[in-house]
């Protein structure tokens, strides 16, 4: 859902990893797939592995010279990365069916798609030493476990922010209000994020303004409950200047002044702030959706003791800050934070500031807030309501 930034960081990461190699182990699948089983045991390496990625997450000098921690990985492990980068979740979904790839590097929206359908193993983070420096936070939450097991290894992590024109948009907001009951007062200006995820950003802002529909949790919503948010976002059409899903273009907009309030992530306003651009954002009241994005292994790795051993390296410390402040995110690991200048701005393990944060979270019929007395509303609807709301 997100392109690589305009941010350029020189972090070049080097941390030895020992030898692994996978042995059949009994484990656990879930969601009705097939998923493999948990590995029990690591050993040798194979010679290559093929990671599936979003833009900017797997750089090896070839985009820029100054941003490379693949070719390190390479030479402490022996096992050589082959990469391709996806525009949309949707895209890794479907790319990961055809079994070319090793590891996937999946956003929440897309994650319990891929367990589902048993296209990702079970991940024994006993065999992966970094993950003890994963925040806690991040870790076993509804997109990246099933039913207390484990389906890989936090990345990076941020909040779908609010952003505003600060000489349009006055007094400065502290709620969602601007882009739904008063986004009337900038018709033609308002935008949004263009993928059917947003419907939970409706839902957001419901569980807030409308506590009688009952909304726990926004990616698990019954019939009623996902009516009102489509509803909500059919409302907000008429004043949407455009959509957007490339950063690029939301950043031409507020420049031109085209679009003056809508929803942004923090790298975004980095860029904008850089340019000397009249704007700010914020975390709402209501709180905000976000995105923690997850390593995870392939079912039928070719390469599934190289696939450990890139999970294992992408989490320490200075491989992910080298990855996370490439792309312009909050770092998972705390000690990466020595190796980045900006964490702050990122909000990086402040925990309170994450709690406000409903990360994206694949909707499915089994209500990911518990319920079991109704049946929510799944992505492929999802989907289909997204397609009548932009019309």
């Amino acid at each position: 859902m997100r392109g690589t930034t305009m941010r350029r960081g020189s972090l070049v990461a080097a941390v030895a990893i020992g030898s692994v190699a996978l042995l059949s182990a009994c484990g656990t699948s879930a969601g009705g797939g097939s998923a493999a089983p948990e590995a029990t045991k690591l050993g040798d390496m194979e010679s290559s592995v093929s990671i599936l990625a979003w833009p900017g997450y797997v750089e090896d000098g070839s985009n820029d010279p100054t941003v490379d921690w693949v070719t390190p990985f390479e030479k402490d492990t022996g096992c050589k990365v082959v990469s391709k980068s996806y525009g949309t979740s949707d895209e890794a979904v479907n790319l990961m069916k055809t079994g070319d790839y090793d590891v996937v590097a999946a956003s929440g929206d897309a994650t319990l798609r891929l367990i589902a359908a048993g296209d990702v193993a079970p991940v024994n983070t006993d065999l992966i030493p970094n993950y003890a420096g994963v925040y806690d936070f991040l870790k076993n939450q509804a997109w990246n476990s099933v039913d207390g097991q484990s389906y890989g290894v936090p990345h990076g992590y941020g909040a779908n922010l609010l952003l505003y024109n600060t000489d349009s948009v006055t007094p400065a907001p502290t709620s969602w209000d601007v882009v739904f009951d008063k986004a009337g007062d900038f018709t033609g200006k308002v935008t949004a994020y263009d993928s059917p995820i947003y419907i939970a950003d409706a839902a957001v802002y419901l569980m807030a303004h409308q506590p009688d529909l009952g909304i726990k949790n926004p990616y698990a919503l019954d019939d009623k409950q996902f009516k009102a948010a489509v509803d909500l976002l059919k409302t907000q059409r008429p004043h949407i200047s455009e959509y957007w899903s490339d950063y690029l273009k939301e950043i031409s907009a507020f420049e031109s002044g085209d679009s003056v309030v809508g929803t942004t992530w923090q790298v975004i306003q980095n860029t904008l702030e850089g340019e000397k651009a009249h704007t700010a954002v914020v975390l709402p009241s209501e709180g905000a959706t976000g995105w923690s994005d997850t390593w995870m292994i392939a079912s039928k790795a070719k390469s599934p003791n190289c696939a450990y051993a890139w999970l294992n390296y992408i989490a320490s410390p200075k491989a992910n800050a080298a990855a996370t402040a490439y792309f312009g995110e909050a770092p998972s690991n705390q000690a990466a934070c020595d190796y980045r200048t900006d964490c702050a701005a990122y909000h990086a393990g402040d925990a309170d500031y994450a709690s406000k944060i409903w990360y994206w979270t694949t909707p499915i019929a089994k209500c990911v807030d518990g319920r079991t007395d109704v049946t929510c509303v799944d992505y492929s609807q999802w989907t289909q309501a997204w397609s009548e709301i932009k019309g």
